[in-house]
């Protein structure tokens, strides 16, 4: 398989500005198609990627026997039943995240993957992006010396755009779903290990919540996050070891909210700073995805991992005390 033939299902916002635009510029990969129900509002992806095809209906494109994989951007209570369906009509999956809304529901989505044999994943980008697979090896090779608490936060304010989907608790809104996923998981892929001794504080609207505070303990360092939907918008990881820091300050909308920067802090050395102008987690993430279609590597985000993290998210929104 020279090229991998992606299809979307659905011509949503971020597939349009995001994940389409990476497909057509990932080496080895090709926007053949995305469905809609009105494919006139395919021609956005037809404007940089002239081979892409309006397909109406999500059925058709699935049972399309020239697509090889597809992209599912739905909104999140929609992600495991298109998963299954488009792995049992034999195309490769990459979900938006959270790609399930409980952890129970990963049975499901394992059996399926296996039973077909084809990849299935989380559309977990950061992971595919250079200064989190250096934070990882920094600190696996004791830049910081033993992590002894780990801190970060990610919040944005959507609270005038009450439609949005991320504004809808029966279309699995709030902010855990949406972006906890980022400061749980990242956490979990430097350190290598899950979140215990869970504690957290939730403020719940229209019965989703718009913030959470969460702690814990991770492979032996304490750890304190929070996350937002109402408020200023802020993002910053940090890892503090017995000898230096580690913070990246643009974590997780890398060179979008800020510059995708590494800063450590050592004993007698200072600061120093490593910098990544270029990348792209979107298109590395396809191409990640190509990859291990192509040659069976393993994929850095699988969903037993995945699973880890709807675990924390969980068990974080069965016991969050409410703030009200």
């Amino acid at each position: 398989m020279t090229q991998i033939r992606w299809g979307i299902l659905g011509a949503s916002k971020f597939a349009r500005e995001h994940m389409g635009p990476a497909i057509h510029a990932a080496k080895g990969a090709v926007l053949s198609a995305v469905a809609s129900r009105t494919p006139d509002s395919v021609a956005p992806f037809q404007e940089f990627a002239a081979e892409c095809r309006a397909i109406k209906g999500y059925d058709a494109l699935i049972e399309d026997p020239n697509i090889d994989a597809v992209y599912i951007p739905l909104p999140h209570h929609m992600h495991v039943e298109w998963t299954v369906k488009a792995l049992n009509a034999g195309k490769h999956v990459l979900a938006e995240k959270p790609i399930a809304m409980q952890a129970a529901e990963f049975d499901t989505l394992i059996a399926a993957r296996d039973a077909t044999g084809l990849l299935a994943a989380e559309a977990y980008m950061i992971v595919h992006h250079p200064q989190w697979q250096r934070a990882r090896q920094m600190v696996v090779d004791g830049a910081i010396g033993r992590v002894v608490h780990i801190t970060g936060a990610f919040s944005y304010d959507n609270s005038d755009d009450p439609q949005n989907i991320r504004n809808q608790a029966a279309m699995g809104g709030g902010g855990l779903r949406d972006i906890g996923v980022y400061v749980l998981g990242s956490a979990r892929y430097v350190m290598g290990a899950e979140l215990e001794n869970i504690s957290a504080k939730i403020r719940l609207e229209s019965g989703f919540d718009t913030f959470a505070s969460m702690q814990g303990n991770m492979a032996g360092a304490t750890y304190s996050t929070y996350v937002s939907t109402r408020m200023h918008p802020h993002q910053e990881m940090v890892f503090h070891g017995s000898e230096g820091l580690l913070r990246l300050t643009a974590p997780f909308n890398a060179n979008i909210f800020g510059e995708a920067r590494i800063e450590l802090y050592q004993p007698n050395l200072g600061l120093w700073v490593e910098k990544f102008p270029a990348a792209n987690h979107y298109v590395n993430q396809v191409e990640a995805f190509g990859h291990s279609i192509r040659t069976s590597a393993a994929y850095p985000w699988t969903l037993e991992q995945a699973r880890g993290i709807q675990e924390a998210i969980d068990t974080i929104r069965a016991i969050g005390s409410d703030l009200a």
